[in-house]
Order: structure tokens, then C-alpha cells, then sequence
């Protein structure tokens, strides 16, 4: 499984400062060195993720990368992309893992926890001895947030929830589950040990994508827990739906980086490959489709890097973000799919990375807003007309 070269066409890299170079660097080098050699070990496993490069992870700071103390790297938001571009660049399970630690887990700690859960949680995940999990989606529930079932009941001095979350990333193996839940105030946010009675998570099996991924169902049967537990500051969907908006901008630099790879591996191949006395490289269709991929890279590049910059200046708005994540992880399945034409009946073996980034690039399409609800997002603002 070869390493890829990075795409700079329009010399991007002078528009990005030392530092952010450095983090891409540095995280380009640890997944080609260290997670690419044993990647395909745990894709053909169901459901395996290599643990043992958590503490790793944490080193590089890839944990809460754009989150500021409590062991947090600090990054910008720009510097935060590049590294979940290198991830994906990987594999969309490993971005996963650490996107879903550090965006929809210890971000909403950050933001809406109190000082004493801040303490307690942060450190811990930022330094990888606490893996956590996000339960927002259920089983009849995705796009339509509002109609979550689950409730907490409020008990004396406690809570009581109920209820089934599923697809969700690191179930299994959290220390910590940030579950969404429906009050009689509305809906709240609840920091649960997996270790409370009546707390259970079981791993779905079968999946054709994310195989590098720990995905689950959480089943919650009367779990009690403290008022300490609640997140204080997190009232109404906007607190979760913020999570997502975190996400969803890692996700939009994401899709660059398995991109990139599917475009690589095609044009070294195609370099490679003698077809009619010459390299299929020197085909016309096969320029083409090459002069696609790296156009689309190339824009899907420069939204990515405003979005970033926008994000530090505080000036985001989470319609720019739907724009992006639908954008660019539709150019890069489509990328990915030439790529796999590409390489021919080669496409369909794991010893090439187009096949699985594409498989890998469906579930992404439809996680975290699927593509048309983002089109309904986008459809919406420049309107004002809800569609949905």
C-alpha cells in the first residue's frame, strides 16, 4: 500500500504559515509510517481499529488538535484541517477516531461542560487514556434530530435515562458516552460512564465501510446518573447540532485527503501500466479523467483552506460548512470512483487504496448530514425557506 505525494498545484503552501506545514508533515510521516503498514490487517478484519497507536495519537496531539488547555494542542483551525486531512489521507476510520474524540466529545465538554467536568475529562481524552463517544443518532432517528426518542427523567438528585443510540463510532471501548437525551426542559447533553448498570454497547457487524472502525449500538436501560453529570451550559438541539458543525468542517478537509490518495495511486499507476505499447498515461481518457481529479482537489482545496481561515476569525457560519462537507466529499467519491476505473480489475483488491477510500467515502456522504439534507441546509439559507 504505496504513500502518497501531496497535490499543490496552485503552490497553496505558500498561503499556509510554518507552523501548519509542520503539522501536516508531522502527521503526513506518522500515517505513513506507522498506521498505513498495518492498515490492511484491520480492514479485513470486521470492526478492528489498531488501539495500540492511541497513545501515539495523543503524543502528536491529534486529540482536541484545535482545542485550547487542559493538555489540548492549541492549533488553529487551519493547522486542525491539515491533520484531519493526513488522517483520511490514512483512512476515513482513523480521521473518524480522532474527529469524533476531540469534535463531537471533548468539544462540547470545552463548550458546555463545567469546570469540574473540564478537569476531569479533558486531560484524560487529549492524553488518550479516555477514549469517548457521542450518541446522538438512533435507530429511526438520523437527519431528523428533533425526533429523538431517548429520555432522562429527572429523579431527586439524579437522572434516569432510556433509550437506543446507534452508529456510533467508539461505542465499545468508550470510558465516556456524551448522550443526548429529550427533558421535560428539552433536550440536554449527559456525560455517562460506560461502566454504569444498565448501560450496554454492542458492535455492528458487516460492514462493507469504515472496516478500520468501531461502530455500535448503545442501549440504555434505566442508567442513572448524577446531576454532574448533565452538561450545564448545553440547552436545546443548537448545543449538539454545534458538535456537528465542528465535525462537519474536519470532515470537508477530510474528503481532501482521501482524494488525494485515490488521485496519486491513479497517476502512478497509469504512469506504470503498458497498454498498446505505451503508459495508459498517455491515453486521452486517461488525461482527462486525471485533469479531473486534480481540478476538483484543487477547489476542493481552497474552499477547505477560506473555511479555515474564516473559522479562526471567528467569522464561520454553519452554511459555509454545509457547502464544504457536501462539496467536497462528493468530488472525492467521484475522484475516488475514476480512480478505481482506473487501476482496472487491480481497483477491486486492497493491495490499491481507491477501492477503500470509495467504500469508506459512502458512509461519509451520509454521516454527519447526509448530502441532500446539507443541500436542503444550503437551500434554506440563500432562500429563507425551509424545504425540510
Amino acid at each position: 500500500m504505496a504513500d502518497s505525494r501531496a497535490v499543490d498545484f496552485l503552490r497553496l503552501d505558500d498561503l499556509l504559515s510554518e507552523e501548519e506545514i509542520l503539522a501536516r508533515e508531522t502527521v503526513r510521516g506518522f500515517v505513513s509510517r506507522e498506521f498505513l503498514p498495518l492498515l490492511q490487517t484491520h480492514v479485513r478484519q470486521d470492526g478492528s481499529f489498531p488501539m495500540e497507536l492511541v497513545p501515539r495519537m495523543a503524543e502528536l496531539g491529534l486529540f482536541g488538535t484545535n482545542l485550547q488547555g487542559y493538555g489540548c494542542a492549541g492549533m488553529n483551525n487551519v493547522a486542525y484541517g491539515l491533520v484531519m486531512q493526513e488522517l483520511e489521507r490514512g483512512d476515513s476510520g482513523l480521521r473518524s477516531f480522532a474527529s469524533v474524540q476531540g469534535s463531537l466529545v471533548m468539544y462540547p465538554i470545552h463548550a458546555y461542560g463545567s469546570e469540574a467536568q473540564k478537569e476531569r475529562w479533558l486531560p484524560e481524552m487529549a492524553a488518550g487514556r479516555a477514549v469517548g463517544c457521542f450518541g446522538l443518532t438512533e435507530p429511526d432517528f438520523g437527519s431528523h434530530v428533533a425526533g429523538m426518542r431517548t429520555k432522562a427523567e429527572r429523579r431527586g438528585d439524579a437522572w434516569v435515562l432510556n433509550g437506543t443510540k446507534r452508529w456510533i463510532t467508539n461505542g465499545s471501548i468508550a470510558k465516556v458516552a456524551v448522550v443526548w437525551a429529550q427533558t421535560a426542559e428539552g433536550v440536554r447533553g449527559f456525560l455517562v460512564e460506560t461502566d454504569r448498570p444498565g448501560f450496554e454497547a454492542r458492535d455492528i457487524k458487516g460492514k462493507f465501510s469504515l472496516r478500520a472502525s468501531i461502530t455500535s449500538e448503545l442501549f440504555l436501560n434505566d442508567v442513572e446518573v448524577p446531576e454532574s453529570s448533565r452538561l450545564p451550559e448545553a440547552k436545546g438541539l443548537k448545543a449538539p447540532l454545534s458538535c456537528l458543525t465542528q465535525a462537519r468542517y474536519g470532515i470537508s478537509w477530510g474528503a481532501i485527503g482521501a482524494a488525494m490518495a485515490c488521485y496519486d495511486e491513479a497517476l502512478s499507476y497509469t504512469k506504470e501500466r503498458i497498454v498498446d505499447g505505451g503508459p495508459l498515461a498517455g491515453k486521452q481518457i486517461t488525461q482527462q479523467k486525471l485533469v479531473f481529479m486534480l481540478t476538483e482537489i484543487t477547489k476542493m482545496q481552497l474552499l477547505a483552506l477560506r473555511l479555515g481561515r474564516l473559522k479562526d476569525e471567528k467569522k464561520l457560519e454553519h452554511a459555509m460548512v454545509s457547502m464544504a462537507k457536501r462539496n467536497n466529499v462528493d468530488l472525492a467519491l467521484q475522484i475516488a470512483r475514476e480512480a478505481r476505473d482506473l487501476l482496472g480489475a487491480n481497483g477491486i483488491v486492497d493491495d490499491y487504496c481507491p477501492m477503500r477510500h470509495m467504500v469508506n467515502l459512502e458512509t461519509v456522504r451520509t454521516y454527519e448530514g447526509t448530502h441532500d439534507v446539507h443541500t436542503l441546509i444550503l437551500g434554506e439559507h440563500i432562500t429563507g425557506l425551509r424545504a425540510i
